[in-house]
């Protein structure tokens, strides 16, 4: 049998599945302040957004910690809009707005109203 090694697979994306105390709200955060758009909800079990090529996904708890606790990145082309967008949203997390990184990006951070924190980032230098 042939050896495989980790090189003869490729990561092609990621979907973070993120907590929602509330799925039809949470949704509708995302729809309407984001412009996700809603593929699938169940209350109290699971949903799924869709915008460009980017899902997230929602599981359904019931321990509001947990999504104070979560966050994920997001890499966008054209960040500039959308903090702006999020400014008039009134999403913005107090602590994170607009600001490069000595990491190579432009980034900014929104919270939901669940808490979970949401980083925004595009690369500079062409990496």
């Amino acid at each position: 049998m042939p050896s495989t090694s980790l090189k003869d697979a490729t990561l092609v994306a990621a979907t973070p599945v993120l907590a929602s105390l509330d799925i039809r709200k949470t949704v509708d955060f995302y729809t309407s302040k984001l412009g996700f758009t809603e593929i699938y909800a169940a209350a109290n079990e699971y949903a799924v957004t869709l915008r460009d090529r980017i899902e997230l996904h929602f599981w359904y708890c019931t321990d509001l910690g947990i999504p104070k606790m979560t966050s994920c990145r997001i890499e966008v082309d054209g960040i500039d809009a959308l903090y702006e967008k999020c400014q008039g949203e009134g999403v913005v997390h107090p602590n994170a707005p607009l600001h490069e990184t000595p990491w190579g990006t432009r980034e900014f951070s929104i919270l939901d109203e669940d808490g979970n924190c949401i980083a925004f980032h595009q690369r500079q230098g062409g990496r």
